[in-house]
């Protein structure tokens, strides 16, 4: 959400990134919350200049009654009386036109970066630079779910069973590589100075809506019936959520924090949910980083962030790019973002396993997050980045590290993780 006085005196520009996004149906909103905006503040006004004078009455009406002048004072009485009928029209006049406002700029997509490319959507991403050599081997690399059934590692037909389509179970070997993947990651980030942290894997909806746009909630998140809970789609969220409504020091910025959860999403859309693998599921695990800092640092942090996601998978033998998302493909709260993509030999492309975004103040703004300096208090800039979000992640290992006769590799980063191990050999 942008601040309101940046759209009243640039409403030209507001207007101009909208187009960019391709929102169009969106314009109409820029002169409507102005509009809003400009009642509010004159019935504000009135308010204020009411209060102010029933102040100013009351004290007169306490020296009137000093000095013995009951009438002339119950006549001011009466004038008290009657702005303050006036009063509490305006009151709720102003919770009516502020709720109004609030509820459109928050459908007002946030200012993109400078540097964004422009773009309508996802097949106009623009590449920005390949690490590691995308291998096409002389063998045919297995779909993923047929090398995790030569383990014995994937069974999906219990999982239909027990929860239906879009779950899975992890079994042996590919349940230990998943599990040392997700316990590697956590150390990566902790080595790289991040505070580690489980948060809590439901939120409430004012949460949910500071951190994301309803459009994405509806599509996403799971409610829990009879409650004001929503299972959490990614730990950014509640990551975000814990500093709600506080001022955080300014000393203690920037605050970096890597954190674990599972995550639960409905996949709802035309991509559907992948009847064999687990590429598109419902529940999965991830290890995410989220950064708050002063405004001025936000980009050497998101070029940090999405860096150390290529170090990851780089450090497990997987070639990666970096794919920068153009205009139409941001959500609406985010500056700019970009994603890593991960080589699929078996595909020959490459297939998404992190997205790393900066939101500028817009999540703080939503959500009361700011801190006190020097020049007064202002809201926080905050980011959020996938280190390695699984099974997706495990996908990219497994095609990378695969050989012709079926045996995993285990990278040599990966083998503390796993015993020692080096190696797993096909069981079928």
């Amino acid at each position: 959400m942008i601040d309101i006085k940046f759209l009243r005196e640039n409403p030209d520009l507001v207007k101009e990134n909208i187009k960019k996004k391709f929102q169009e149906a969106k314009l109409p909103l820029v002169d409507e919350v102005i509009a809003l905006d400009a009642e509010s503040r004159k019935a504000k006004q009135e308010a204020d200049d009411l209060r102010a004078n029933r102040n100013k009455i009351s004290k007169e009406i306490g020296v009137l009654m000093g000095q013995g002048k009951k009438e002339e004072a119950e006549e001011k009485k009466a004038l008290v009386a009657a702005g303050a009928k006036r009063l509490a029209e305006l009151e709720v006049l102003e919770n009516e036109l502020q709720e109004k406002v609030t509820n459109i700029m928050m459908k007002i997509p946030n200012i993109i970066d400078p540097s964004v490319p422009i773009g309508k959507d996802d097949s106009e991403n623009v590449e920005i630079q390949k690490y590691g050599d995308p291998v096409v081997p002389d063998f045919e690399v297995p779909y993923h779910a047929d090398i995790l059934d030569r383990i014995c590692g994937l069974d999906k037909d219990a999982a239909g069973r027990t929860s239906g389509n879009g779950f899975y179970y992890l079994m042996g070997d590919a349940a230990r590589i998943h599990s040392a993947m997700i316990s590697y990651a956590r150390d990566f980030m902790i080595d790289k100075g991040f505070t580690y942290c489980i948060p809590p894997f439901m939120i409430r909806s004012s949460v949910v809506n500071g951190v994301m746009s309803f459009a994405e909630m509806e599509a996403m998140m799971y409610k829990i019936e009879g409650e004001d809970l929503y299972l959490i789609g990614t730990s950014e969220h509640s990551m975000i959520g814990k500093f709600k409504g506080q001022i955080v020091e300014e000393k203690s910025l920037p605050i970096t924090m890597t954190s674990y959860s599972p995550c639960f999403r409905k996949e709802v859309g035309s991509h559907g949910i992948e009847e064999r693998g687990v590429y598109r599921v419902h529940q999965f695990e991830k290890q995410e980083m989220v950064v708050l800092c002063k405004p001025e640092d936000s980009m050497e942090w998101y070029d940090k962030m999405w860096s150390y996601t290529v170090e990851f998978f780089r450090s497990l033998d997987v070639p990666v790019r970096t794919l920068e998302c153009c205009s139409g493909d941001l959500a609406d709260l985010k500056v700019k973002s970009c994603d890593v993509e991960a080589w699929s030999p078996r595909q020959q492309k490459y297939f998404e396993v992190g997205s790393c975004s900066t939101l500028g103040d817009a999540q703080a703004r939503r959500l009361g997050i700011r801190t006190k300096g020097e020049n007064g208090t202002y809201y926080v800039h905050t980011l959020n980045n996938t280190v390695l979000a699984s099974p997706r992640g495990l996908i990219a290992f497994l095609e990378n590290n695969v050989d012709a006769d079926g045996v995993i590799h285990i990278p040599e980063a990966l083998r503390p993780y796993m015993g020692g191990k080096d190696r797993i050999l096909p069981q079928k």
